[in-house]
């Protein structure tokens, strides 16, 4: 079965590879996204897709825009695929490309759908404190992960797993569902299921504001937020009065606060090498692993001894006031 697929992150090359591997599929061409400017150096880096397609010699196109790109659909025309697969391929492929493949255009997402359409379901699932998420491999329409779904894998979210280790997982048990869900689907013996669309929600792409630490929200909210935001682009705060930003990649939750009432963003203990800051409804969160601007990542330890980390230090709003 000749395939063209679309992809561009790390999230998409278990896909990319389960396809390769495999003797039922050949992959005629692969779409992604052109080389970007990344690191300090700002140097050209090439998509993990592309540098897999790449080392097996498969036809590589990288168009700047697929919407309106009347050379990108002649490429895709020209490859007469059966089907089109897309993952992760940061563009919305409309509705000319995904008609093209003679069986269909199908989409592995991130979510037990209808839970979670958009561009950030893992994140958006971590940041929210569920339990339970998965992949869904399903047809693309004109919507945004609307269409009909072929198969769904539910995936358990361990308490402390970060979206970055969720995303690992979430790509390998994409990639399995992928190729059986795709035979099957050739061969008749899967149905497409429509999508209960009342019961839909949504995982916007993360902004800046989502990064910012509240510390008046209880402990346990921050501590999803930590765990969402790593490894990009990070939870983050000020700190002390300089308003230097600190970027918190890892957190634990610490026992309640106690006593007289705490400000929220204020550091209370330091006892035993360990930061604890007050939250709200009474609720304390321990920084495990910070960053501050321009620097490496350090422990809670090196932290306290770098920066002469004292209790009443204040993070967040109560820095800058």
């Amino acid at each position: 079965m000749d395939v063209v697929f679309f992809g561009t992150p790390q999230f998409a090359v278990p896909s990319l590879q389960a396809l390769l591997n495999s003797n039922d599929f050949k992959v005629t061409g692969v779409f992604t996204q052109p080389d970007r400017r990344a690191g300090r150096g700002k140097k050209f880096c090439c998509p993990p897709v592309k540098l897999l397609a790449a080392e097996y010699g498969v036809e590589i196109f990288q168009p700047e825009r697929i919407r309106g790109n009347s050379e990108a659909l002649g490429i895709m025309e020209s490859l007469r695929p059966d089907i089109a697969v897309v993952v992760a391929f940061g563009q919305i492929l409309p509705e000319d490309f995904f008609t093209v493949p003679r069986l269909d255009t199908v989409n592995v997402h991130a979510s037990i759908l209808p839970a979670y359409r958009g561009a950030s379901p893992i994140v958006r699932a971590v940041m929210n404190g569920e339990k339970v998420t998965g992949v869904s491999i399903m047809k693309i329409d004109r919507g945004m992960d609307t269409g009909d779904v072929l198969s769904t894998k539910k995936i358990a979210i361990p308490p402390d797993a970060t979206a970055g280790y969720m995303e690992m997982v979430l790509a390998s048990e994409g990639a399995r569902l992928l190729t059986e869900t795709v035979t099957g689907y050739s061969e008749g013996r899967i149905v497409p299921v429509k999508q209960d669309h009342e019961k839909a929600t949504y995982a916007p792409k993360i902004s800046g504001e989502d990064c910012l630490v509240n510390w008046e929200m209880p402990a346990y909210f921050i501590y999803n937020q930590v765990r969402a935001l790593n490894p990009r682009p990070g939870a983050r705060t000020s700190f002390r009065k300089e308003g230097a930003d600190l970027k918190i990649w890892k957190a634990g939750l610490a026992e309640g606060i106690s006593g007289d009432m705490i400000m929220p963003g204020t550091i209370f203990s330091t006892s035993g090498g360990k930061v604890r800051v007050a939250c709200g409804d009474a609720t304390a969160l321990e920084l495990l692993e910070v960053q501050l601007s321009g620097r490496a990542r350090i422990s809670a330890p090196d932290f306290l001894n770098g920066c002469g980390i004292t209790a009443g230090d204040k993070l967040g709003e109560a820095a800058l006031s």
